[in-house]
């Protein structure tokens, strides 16, 4: 014979409310009533607990030397499931264990510890307003190209490190390995670097450009005057944001006179390549742009003397003027109209 909990339920309610008094009635309703408010209140408090209390997760020895990191990052005034999201199964999985079977450690995956971009990109990208501060990255190209074109985690380059969200200065070449500044040449030394070899990558590659490589203005950051670096840094963009050039590096960095009106105001990156040799190679100029110009005028007479494009045009200024050409050509020979070395 099998017993039927509600129907023993019911009979058991007949046979109180059968021997029972109206006035111990009231007092019996009004104490189930307040013990489920009490037990409510209680659920509510212990869920509350478990969900936004990061205290609940510290009860794990494992988590230690995440704490140490979570409590010193970005993060440290948001809760842990605000991000590590954990179903109530998990939850009650998870407790049971510490509670009852004295176990003090957790599987490495329990949950969804591996934080989605989706959770990032709520905060950083659509907003929330219970999160004001959170950096936009709307209108970054940096995470446009990695986070959408190449559908990359954050975690990947944020998070890398237990809750280390700030990246290292160079940690892009934990993907970009081929990156890395060297030296060209068989006769260098094993292991020389360019002076430039040691910068974080952002110091150049800029937000501004849709390529990331850095644009003409980026260079002068360094090497250029005070106003151009007071421009860049009213932008706010993410290149100045973070891993803005120290003062060191930019009382080091050659200073750059380049005229408004200069002949060419193309990027920098056309003719110096800094991963492999900051200064040009003059060779290249009538190779790569100017494979013209030793037919033209006078310029193959002078080039057959060994003479670099760089002896008469200087760099970033480009055009030989009369005045330049007073100071500069009469140490070879009797000044000339620059105008007419091109007949």
């Amino acid at each position: 014979m099998t017993l039927n909990p509600i129907k023993l339920f019911k009979v058991l309610t007949n046979w109180l409310s059968e021997r029972l008094s109206r006035k111990a009635k009231i007092i019996l309703a009004v104490f189930a009533m307040m013990m489920a408010i009490i037990m409510g209140f209680a659920g509510y408090k212990i869920n509350d607990y478990f969900e936004n209390d990061p205290n609940a997760c510290f009860a794990c020895h494992v988590h230690d030397e995440a704490n140490k990191q979570w409590a010193k990052s970005e993060h440290a005034g948001i809760n842990c499931h605000e991000c590590h999201h954990s179903s109530k199964k998990d939850q009650v999985k998870q407790m049971f264990r510490f509670a009852f079977l004295g176990q003090r450690a957790v599987e490495p995956r329990h949950g969804e510890i591996i934080v989605p971009r989706t959770l990032c990109l709520h905060c950083h990208w659509e907003r929330d307003d219970k999160f004001p501060n959170a950096p936009d990255i709307s209108r970054s190209r940096y995470h446009a190209k990695h986070v959408f074109n190449e559908k990359i985690e954050c975690t990947k380059c944020h998070g890398y490190r237990t809750h280390k969200f700030s990246m290292e200065e160079r940690y892009c070449l934990t993907c970009h390995p081929d990156r890395d500044f060297s030296l060209p040449g068989k006769d260098v030394q094993a292991g020389a670097k360019l002076p430039m070899g040691d910068l974080p990558c952002l110091n150049c590659h800029t937000d501004r450009t849709s390529t990331l490589l850095p644009g003409k203005k980026k260079c002068l950051f360094c090497h250029g005057e005070e106003k151009i670096r007071q421009e860049l840094i009213a932008d706010a963009t993410f290149d100045v944001k973070h891993f803005l050039p120290s003062e060191q590096t930019i009382s080091k960095a050659n200073k750059i006179i380049m005229p408004a009106g200069a002949a060419m105001q193309f990027d920098c990156i056309t003719c110096h390549n800094p991963h492999l040799e900051a200064r040009p190679n003059w060779e290249n100029c009538t190779v790569k742009c100017h494979a013209n110009v030793p037919k033209t005028g006078r310029h193959e007479v002078h080039l057959q003397m060994n003479l670099q494009c760089k002896n008469c045009h200087k760099p970033h200024m480009w055009k030989v003027t009369p005045e330049q050409a007073k100071k500069e050509c009469v140490t070879c020979h009797a000044y000339k109209d620059p105008k007419l070395f091109l007949k």
